[in-house]
């Protein structure tokens, strides 16, 4: 990863921590949560800043990696871990993890793009499907 955008990942991660999201919940214009996942390989707590969108209870992420050709590292730590903590502004969630696929992948890579076009520019870079992610809270 570039550290441009290494750095200011870690330094809206302090933000966001440091103001419980009152700085750095929006970034672009879009909403910004952080995801707590744990590193399949390393065993090795992460967490990243990334875009959501809300559809009901339901948090939304895209895996798009800014277009690159590989999934981004969180997308593959929350495949394979099933669960995950988030930080939406001020309040922590433990959230079920599951993969759009079908009609709801179609449904949502649709509506995700309307908001946020960039996705579709990102989708034309690569030759990987981008991964759309359903997080639920549990309850």
């Amino acid at each position: 990863m570039d550290l441009r955008i290494k750095a200011l990942m870690a330094s809206n991660v302090f933000l966001y921590r440091l103001t419980r999201g009152a700085l750095g919940s929006r970034m672009g214009g879009q909403n910004v949560l952080l995801l707590h996942t744990t590193g399949r390989k390393s065993g090795k707590a992460y967490t990243t800043p990334t875009n959501y969108f809300r559809e009901g209870e339901n948090y939304i992420l895209v895996a798009s990696n800014w277009g690159k050709e590989n999934h981004p590292a969180w997308y593959f730590n929350l495949m394979h871990q099933k669960t995950a903590a988030i930080q939406v502004k001020n309040q922590t969630l433990k959230v079920s993890v599951r993969q759009a696929a079908s009609e709801e992948y179609q449904r949502l890579w649709q509506w995700v793009t309307n908001l946020n076009p960039y996705y579709v520019r990102y989708q034309k870079q690569t030759k990987r499907e981008i991964p759309v992610v359903v997080l639920t809270p549990e309850k």
